[in-house]
């Protein structure tokens, strides 16, 4: 059965080929943004599932295939996105659409070998973008390594502003202290966001004041937050040496990055031909043939004294019980991957320090992607991070000449309820905005707000 779908205002028709973890994370988030969207996998329990579950149009199928692609409504389709678990399946989709219509295109390429050319298989099929969830996950660890306070940290304005995460230890110069004793008493320019405090997830206003173990995201230019950093004794600088278990696919991208930072690394790896494969290609990095599972392994290797460890195995069980031995027994970095979110929850409150979802990074990248592309429609959404997933959203915008939010002292505009104004970029110039501050054209803009689902910045004004 051909699908013939009519846009809904604002919204587009977007295909989604693969119903695993990612495609269904996407199908999720652009459903709720207000998107058509048809889900197409050869399994008819998961097309099934997926299609009754957020009640989206599904087909099942090679989505491969010209006929499966006509009959999930490429003709008319805005954008198609590919993720199933094969790269070169994901590529031939990507290939077919290009072919048998004008939509976008992205494929999720996860193989070393195809990333090393993402820029080449971009141009030349055609491709929107080519998502590595495996190297996305990595230079999202990489970032916390380099600096090891945070819990996890976003850029925005192409690094000129950081959104930084990070855990308030019991014993933190900020318990007692409330939001608006930060800039008046640590003399720091930057703005404290949002608070989480178990399963709460707080905007965060001038009078709240600060807990022990809260969940702090605040929004500064990278010179400033570790300014702040360093007022309140946390430790700003990148570690020497970190300890990784397991080397796969992100334990490589990951190494690399690390060894052109100059940081040590030494990876765990139990598969002999993968130890061997390493070997050739890091050679200044230590590969030790072993279980990292084994407490005396760890141990020989000096996991007492190492800068930080990073459980990257593919057993989401695995990668928990090594990470919560390991905060046993050292105090260094801790950073744990996990490849299910549907338990999110629950490891949580595990307090694990920074956990990173290859699966959600991908998931979020896209989303991005596509609330950029609605800049034609009159949208001017740059970049978008979760900060609390489906709570909290951090928007980048670029401000138009003629928007109703410029050229007014922020003090004397009418926001809805739970938006901040987090920065505003203008040329060189990063300010934390205070009420007698004004947006003009042409400024970049972070926007932190409960209101999820953002299209244009004047969407935050009653």
């Amino acid at each position: 059965m051909k699908i013939s779908r009519v846009k809904s205002e604002g919204g587009m028709n977007i295909i989604i080929v693969g119903c695993g973890k990612i495609g269904q994370n996407l199908a999720e988030q652009l459903n709720e943004q207000g998107n058509n969207i048809t889900v197409v996998d050869i399994s008819p329990e998961k097309v099934q599932e997926v299609s009754t579950r957020l009640d989206v149009m599904g087909v099942v199928g090679n989505g491969a295939t010209h006929a499966i692609q006509q009959d999930a409504g490429i003709e008319q389709a805005d954008l198609l996105i590919a993720v199933t678990g094969s790269d070169e399946l994901n590529l031939l989709c990507c290939i077919v659409a290009k072919k048998s219509s004008d939509c976008h295109v992205i494929a999720r390429v996860k193989q070393p070998e195809y990333s090393t050319e993402s820029a080449y298989l971009q141009q030349e099929l055609g491709l929107a973008m080519a998502i590595n969830p495996q190297y996305a996950a990595a230079e999202e660890i990489a970032r916390v390594l380099r600096f090891p306070s945070a819990m996890k940290i976003d850029t925005f304005a192409d690094g000129r502003v950081e959104l930084v995460k990070f855990r308030l230890p019991e014993n933190s110069p900020l318990v007692g202290m409330s939001v608006r004793d930060v800039v008046s008493r640590l003399h720091c320019d930057v703005l404290i966001c949002t608070v989480e405090r178990e399963d709460e997830a707080l905007i965060a206003k001038g009078d709240l004041t600060f807990k022990g173990k809260d969940v702090i995201s605040l929004v500064a230019s990278p010179k400033n937050a570790a300014h702040f950093f360093s007022k309140i004794g946390y430790r700003t600088h990148s570690v020497k040496d970190v300890i990784i278990a397991g080397g796969g696919k992100t334990a490589h991208y990951l190494c690399e990055m690390l060894l052109r930072d100059g940081i040590a690394v030494k990876i765990i790896e139990k598969e002999t031909k993968v130890c061997e494969d390493l070997c050739a290609q890091f050679p200044s990095a230590t590969i030790i043939h072993g279980n990292a599972g084994d407490q005396e392994i760890l141990a020989e290797e000096g996991l007492a004294d190492a800068g930080a460890f990073v459980a990257l195995t593919n057993m989401d069980e695995e990668n928990i019980l090594l990470s919560l031995y390991a905060k046993r027994v050292f105090h260094g970095k801790l950073v744990t991957k996990i490849n299910r979110f549907d338990f999110s929850d629950v490891v949580t409150h595990l307090d694990l320090d920074s956990i990173i979802y290859p699966k959600n990074i991908a998931s979020d990248v896209i989303v991005r992607y596509v609330r950029a592309m609605k800049n034609t429609i009159g949208s001017n959404v740059e970049t978008l991070y979760n900060i609390i997933k489906g709570k909290v959203e951090a928007s980048e915008f670029i401000v138009k000449e003629g928007s109703a939010i410029t050229g007014k002292p922020l003090m004397e505009l009418a926001f809805k309820e739970n938006v901040l104004i987090a920065s505003i970029l203008r040329g060189k110039k990063v300010l934390i905005p205070r009420g007698h501050d004004t947006i003009e054209p042409g400024d970049h803009v972070v926007i932190v707000s409960a209101l999820t689902g953002l299209h244009d910045i004047t969407d935050v004004l009653k």
